[in-house]
């Protein structure tokens, strides 16, 4: 397994401001007022393919962005919508998350 070097959010203010700002469109059920909570979610904070892109703060904010804007209510497909299709293309690659 390849290792990359991350910098956690916990460290690194430029990277915490990064993920909130990226997350900003995301929908409710991400954000961790939604699940009580006052800290990142988890999806960005563990061990994951998303953790490398805190190299670059601000290609992280950016990429987080783009989600948020793909997983907008005002597109046509509904929330449940876009969760089926990325758990199929999930299965489908033999991904884990």
């Amino acid at each position: 397994m390849t290792w990359i070097k991350t910098v956690p959010a916990s460290e690194s203010a430029e990277v915490a401001e990064a993920m909130r700002e990226g997350m900003k469109g995301y929908p409710g059920e991400y954000s961790a007022e939604h699940r009580g909570e006052r800290r990142l979610p988890p999806i960005v904070m563990n061990d994951s393919i998303v953790a490398s892109h805190s190299l670059i703060p601000e290609a992280l904010k950016h990429g987080f962005a783009a989600f948020g804007a793909l997983m907008s209510p005002d597109l046509p497909l509904q929330r449940r919508e876009h969760e089926m299709i990325a758990a199929t293309v999930s299965a489908l690659n033999r991904c884990f998350y």
